[in-house]
């Protein structure tokens, strides 16, 4: 039986609900074998980041050869890379193992507000380590600050995605959960030649904590399986959905997403037969 892997090179999140803990989460829902290369260990939780302690970029090339050389991943997902110097030592890692399947994930700001990369590393992201990847996944801040663009329309998120695509990526998703659209929330994805839009009802609630992460974990995962991206992402929409609507509502603030909600609801449709 053939085991598809995947790693993760993202920050710790104490509080379970986004980086490497929500990563592994989906990863292992999805039936893909999950790694992991830690950059930072945060402390915080739902209601906010109380501290970003970066791991020398030595310590997140050890784990990455460490990885790369024994268990071979089929895909890889970068998260919060935190700095330049970090982001350049991934590049470097990822053109040595030639990986094929990687999603950047460019992670910038916490639900609550507190900046989770540094000014000069962005940069680095867009010199370095976009041009490295099969599919970039901002959402539109992100996206915004990449490209010095203004999103406000669907023609903006579609210019922005262009321009995105010209820094070197090979497809380009930016995620609407951000507009201010009330019904639903639309994905854009380019890939140099057509737009598709992934579309789910908009859901009104505060925990969508690691939201960003998972979704971009769960088309890392299908990747890794060997899924068309078109697939990866049409699951990946449906896996975050699910997650969302059946919050857990745990903590004070930006409460977690749902990582088992997805397969709970397959199980369930499967034995009530719908």
């Amino acid at each position: 039986m053939r085991i598809s892997k995947a790693l993760t090179i993202a920050g710790s999140d104490s509080g379970g609900g986004a980086g490497i803990q929500a990563d592994l989460k989906t990863f292992q829902e999805l039936g893909v074998f999950g790694m992991s290369a830690l950059t930072a260990v945060t402390a915080q939780n739902t209601t906010g980041v109380q501290g970003v302690y970066p791991i020398p970029a030595a310590a997140v090339i050890a784990q990455i050869q460490s990885v790369g050389e024994d268990l071979k991943p089929d895909a890889v997902k970068t998260g919060m890379l935190f700095s330049a110097d970090i982001i350049e030592s991934v590049s470097r890692e990822v053109k040595r193992f030639q990986w094929k399947n990687v999603v950047i994930d460019p992670v910038m700001i916490a639900k609550g507000g507190a900046s989770l990369l540094q000014e000069e590393a962005i940069t680095a992201l867009k010199e370095y380590l976009i041009p490295l990847s099969t599919v970039i996944t901002p959402n539109i801040p992100e996206a915004a600050v990449l490209t010095g663009l203004t999103i406000r329309t669907e023609d903006d998120k579609k210019e922005t995605a262009i321009k995105l695509h010209q820094l070197g990526a090979k497809n380009v998703i930016i995620k609407g959960g951000h507009e201010e659209a009330e019904k639903m929330a639309a994905d854009l994805l380019f890939d140099g030649q057509n737009f598709y839009e992934f579309k789910s009802e908009r859901v009104h609630t505060v925990n969508t904590h690691g939201t960003g992460c998972t979704f971009s974990a769960a088309i890392t995962a299908g990747l890794a399986a060997g899924m068309p991206l078109l697939n990866a992402v049409e699951r990946a929409k449906q896996f975050i959905q699910a997650a969302i609507e059946d919050d857990l509502q745990l903590g004070s603030g930006h409460g977690p997403t749902n990582h088992w909600a997805y397969n709970r609801r397959k199980k369930e449709r499967f034995v009530h037969g719908s």
